[in-house]
């Protein structure tokens, strides 16, 4: 369980400045390896989307654009983030949950888009959001709330169980009703992880995962689509033309690559064989392109930064503060692990983007929020 100590009192804060107060000091590591992930992401996009770009709009630099003015949208965000008061940004936590969820009502209704059998965006005139990117921001800093206040109670099932459970529970049905099983299965990762270290008992933990299993598994029986995504992960080359067509296109993306890479620009996969090849696959071109020199480069990027994050985490010495830092680097840890694993063939396929470096404005607007967050808590990190 994560502990610390509370704020000190107004009388001590009277005193002078504390270790809680901001220092007005950023993280500057942790701000670089963001900016040379994004950088490379830039790159990324620019390489694996142009050929798609110019086939479907007639200019190959469409989606490299896009991404550039998503980023500058970003930046803004990450600056606010990163100096609100502290007071404020918790103030703004349960606007920013219940308006979540009035932003994943709508995808249900007929103001959300429907792609490939689900309704998981909203289309706006220039652009689309994908309201799942920023429920993982809310429900991680609800459950920071809730696990920081109630540390009295988050042992009980009546006071210390059922609400968060609830909270996440709706949000994961209506994740399931668009449909979004990968989505529904992040949020009961990051519920699960804020318990363990928020003090819940073992015994709650252990039901949870064994109800967790056995849902999935219905989930999984009652639509035959996702039992051929199972049985196409557990052997994609059964079905190579069809259930397991992108796994095994990523594999031989990765394949392909070696240890160096065929370089920038010459990935084959991308000419149309590999789908989402500049979104959610865009780590397969990564592999191909850059070879597992690259790839490794990358991974040892994601650690330093998460090293990082875990000094702001320890650093906090209020207790909300440590679980909301927590929370924020367990949302952008999930992305880049089950990134990852889908596309290595390590995971059934969830439609994950990787932080930072998949094209999508809603996935590069909530991990520069991500980021913010992080550096707003590394002002008060001692």
């Amino acid at each position: 369980m994560i502990m610390a100590r509370r704020r000190p009192s107004s009388a001590s804060l009277l005193r002078g400045r504390t270790e809680d107060q901001p220092t007005g000091h950023y993280d500057k590591g942790l701000l670089a390896l963001f900016l040379m992930l994004l950088c490379i992401g830039l790159l990324m996009v620019l390489s694996a989307s142009g050929v798609v770009a110019e086939r479907m709009y007639g200019d190959k630099y469409f989606f490299f654009k896009r991404q550039l003015i998503y980023a500058a949208f970003g930046g803004v965000v990450m600056w606010v983030a990163a100096a609100m008061p502290r007071q404020l940004l918790y103030k703004l936590q349960y606007p920013f949950l219940l308006g979540v969820l009035m932003l994943l009502f709508v995808t249900l209704s007929p103001l959300g888009t429907e792609a490939n059998g689900a309704r998981r965006w909203i289309s706006l005139k220039l652009f689309s959001i994908q309201p799942l990117e920023f429920a993982k921001i809310a429900l991680a800093m609800y459950l920071a709330y809730f696990m920081s206040t109630k540390q009295e109670l988050v042992k009980t099932f009546s006071k210390g169980v059922i609400p968060p459970f609830a909270m996440t529970g709706l949000f994961c049905c209506l994740l399931l009703a668009q449909p979004d099983f990968g989505g529904a299965v992040v949020l009961a990762m990051i519920l699960f992880f804020m318990c363990l270290v928020g003090g819940t008992r073992f015994i709650y933990l252990f039901m949870s995962i064994a109800m967790g299993l056995a849902g999935g598994l219905a989930l999984i029986i009652m639509e035959p689509y996702r039992a051929k995504r199972l049985a196409a992960f557990l052997d994609p080359f059964a079905d190579a033309q069809n259930a397991g067509y992108q796994l095994v296109q990523s594999l031989y993306a990765l394949g392909s690559g070696g240890f160096f890479g065929v370089g920038m620009g010459g990935s084959s996969q991308k000419m149309f064989y590999l789908p989402e090849a500049h979104n959610d696959f865009i780590m397969a071109v990564v592999g191909e392109e850059l070879g597992f020199f690259g790839m490794t480069l990358i991974m040892v990027l994601f650690g330093m930064l998460f090293v990082r994050c875990y000094r702001i985490i320890m650093g906090q010495s209020d207790l909300r503060d440590r679980f909301s830092a927590f929370g924020v680097t367990l949302v952008l840890a999930l992305g880049a692990t089950f990134n990852l694993a889908v596309v290595m063939g390590m995971a059934p396929p969830k439609g994950v983007a990787m932080p930072f470096l998949s094209y999508g404005g809603s996935n590069l607007l909530a991990s520069m929020l991500c980021v913010g967050l992080l550096l707003h808590f590394s002002r008060t990190a001692r």
